[in-house]
């Protein structure tokens, strides 16, 4: 047999062999963009509700998943319009609403924007001088959570056990939480988060300007947060304060982030305490039946976490 034949073929099956598993391993990593946005019940700085330019900032950043604060569902105030849904049309996306506060025949809270349908969605009450809400959506590789804690700090600092026994019960599942927190980086809040285990993505170690997320006019300080339970991340591609500043009082803020490949067929919210799916309502207060979770629909959870 003519050797150089050999050695030829012996080299092609060693780089493709080679090829396969760096093919594999790149399958391995998936590239997720996540966004939080307080958007204002849709109002601008100039008090005008116009969720085409709230979608416009949006799908600039081309997010997998969106977490949305001061959010309006049919309130009087925005038109009686259900704005997460509207939203969602907008960029074709799902939307999933929690609400926090009734308000002149709407609710007021936070919502989920998703270009995947949640496997499983649940929320809970937290602390606050005002109702706050932690809304929380399963999907196939993560977990991905938003809440608008409270002005006053004391409250904030009595959801963090809530939202840190929330982050450890998804195991070894990714988990991301994002939202307005209304604290700074160096506050007692955000060093309590980080100190337990909460990664902030979206700003680095130097802060300067450009991470800046409020007032959106003229940021002069962050108080708007992505962040992931451990460093679940391989590593921050990309973190941007969109620069929109007319079509809320806050600026939107983006980060994508490179993680392991979790998959599984089973929803583990669902396996773990399917009590928690046992209110479904839709954007009007009314109880829906059970059965596959539709757009715009929110889950109104019993499930009381004792604050330690």
């Amino acid at each position: 047999m003519n050797l150089k034949k050999v050695f030829t073929c012996l080299a092609g099956l060693a780089l493709g062999l080679l090829f396969c598993q760096t093919a594999d391993a790149q399958d391995d990593v998936i590239t997720v963009r996540m966004l939080t946005y307080n958007i204002h019940h849709g109002a601008g700085t100039d008090d005008v509700v116009d969720l085409d330019r709230q979608a416009a900032a949006i799908g600039q950043a081309d997010a997998e998943v969106i977490g949305l604060q001061e959010v309006d569902s049919c309130v009087k105030r925005s038109g009686y319009i259900p704005e997460a849904a509207i939203l969602a049309d907008k960029l074709g996306m799902y939307s999933t609403f929690g609400g926090a506060i009734p308000l002149t025949g709407g609710k007021y809270g936070v919502a989920i924007l998703s270009k995947e349908p949640p496997l499983a969605v649940h929320h809970m009450p937290l602390p606050g001088t005002e109702k706050r809400t932690l809304l929380v959506c399963e999907f196939q590789e993560y977990v991905f959570a938003t809440t608008h804690l409270d002005l006053n700090e004391d409250s904030c600092i009595a959801s963090l056990p809530i939202i840190l026994e929330e982050a450890a019960s998804w195991g070894e599942k990714p988990f991301f939480i994002c939202g307005d927190w209304n604290s700074e980086p160096t506050s007692t809040v955000i060093r309590t988060m980080k100190s337990n285990g909460f990664v902030m993505l979206n700003y680095p170690a130097n802060i300067n300007s450009t991470h800046y997320t409020f007032p959106a006019a003229s940021p002069k300080k962050i108080i708007d947060y992505i962040a992931s339970y451990g460093r679940v991340t391989r590593s921050i591609r990309k973190r941007e304060v969109i620069n929109e500043p007319v079509a809320s009082d806050h600026r939107p803020v983006m980060v994508e982030v490179r993680l392991n490949s979790y998959t599984t067929g089973v929803s583990s919210l669902s396996a773990q305490d399917e009590s928690m799916q046992d209110e479904v309502y839709d954007l009007t207060g009314k109880k829906m039946g059970h059965g596959a979770l539709q757009k715009g629909l929110y889950i109104k959870n019993r499930r009381i976490h004792a604050i330690k």
